[in-house]
């Protein structure tokens, strides 16, 4: 099975234009590109299954930009209606794309800006997903006491380092529901306020080991990171139209881990530094 993503990029102007008339100029910063004002936009397109014969394309990326801007004219008009909201644009875009990739679609995600994002998934139809990003720095050593100093540094290497290290970290929160009658999963500053109190504030500029209470017990690893995250916010931000997903923490751009209650186990991308 081959899985291709391809992204996207566009902007729903405040007032009709004739760009898709005549061909780009610059599609890589984004086509439509913006007039006045308007809304950019960001749209990644997993398709999957098997490779083409004659091509051995999985479809031709070129057939993906066509249907994402074929749908720009009424993803602009659908913006200017009352009550607009990004997860009706979405599922707009969607259903457009389901038409014409009825077995291949996977997912289709809409990005309003680099760290906020709503997608539908094949699988999970018609839920959708909203993923909010944010960051903290703090520090850490990863040490196990009940097994020999040498055994630590042989496991842990440098990040056994008796007085620590620090991250700048970056963490991920993904809620899947049923967007309610206004097309909300969730009220979006109400979202940010409660991980930021019952997240960042807790975790920003801390030794970890030292100052947060379940780390005294427990190995703060990027895994165990997550998996705190996720019991600290997951009963806050359960409603009757959504539930958290998951929590992906990035230790590094190399390193991070990604959990939900869900998958039953923790995934993720490298170890230590």
């Amino acid at each position: 099975m081959f899985r291709l993503t391809r992204e996207v990029r566009f902007a729903l102007n405040s007032e009709p234009d004739d760009q898709l008339a005549r061909p780009p100029s610059n599609s890589y910063g984004g086509y439509p590109s913006l007039t006045r004002l308007g809304y950019y936009l960001t749209a990644r397109v997993t398709l999957a299954g098997q490779l083409e014969p004659h091509s051995q394309y999985l479809v031709n990326i070129k057939r993906i930009d066509e249907s994402v801007r074929e749908s720009v004219p009424d993803l602009a008009r659908a913006v200017r209606e009352p009550g607009a909201s990004y997860t009706a644009l979405l599922s707009l875009l969607y259903g457009r794309l389901r038409g014409t990739w009825r077995e291949a679609l996977e997912s289709v995600a809409l990005a309003p800006s680099p760290f906020l994002s709503f997608s539908m998934h094949s699988s999970e139809d018609p839920m959708t997903r909203l993923s909010q990003k944010f960051e903290f720095s703090a520090s850490h050593r990863l040490h196990n006491p009940s097994v020999s100093d040498e055994q630590n540094r042989k496991t842990f290497g440098k990040c056994n380092n008796p007085l620590g290290h620090g991250h700048n970290y970056e963490l991920q929160v993904t809620l899947a529901g049923t967007p309610d009658a206004r097309g909300q999963l969730i009220d979006l500053t109400a979202f940010e306020r409660t991980v930021a109190e019952a997240v960042i504030a807790r975790l920003d500029h801390k030794n970890l080991n030292a100052e947060v209470a379940e780390f005294r017990e427990i190995i703060p690893s990027v895994e165990n990171i997550a998996r705190v995250i996720y019991g600290w916010i997951a009963p806050r931000l359960k409603s009757d139209v959504a539930k958290v997903a998951s929590v992906t923490v990035w230790e590094t751009p190399k390193t991070w881990c990604e959990y939900g209650e869900d998958e039953g186990q923790a995934r993720g991308s490298g170890q230590g530094d």
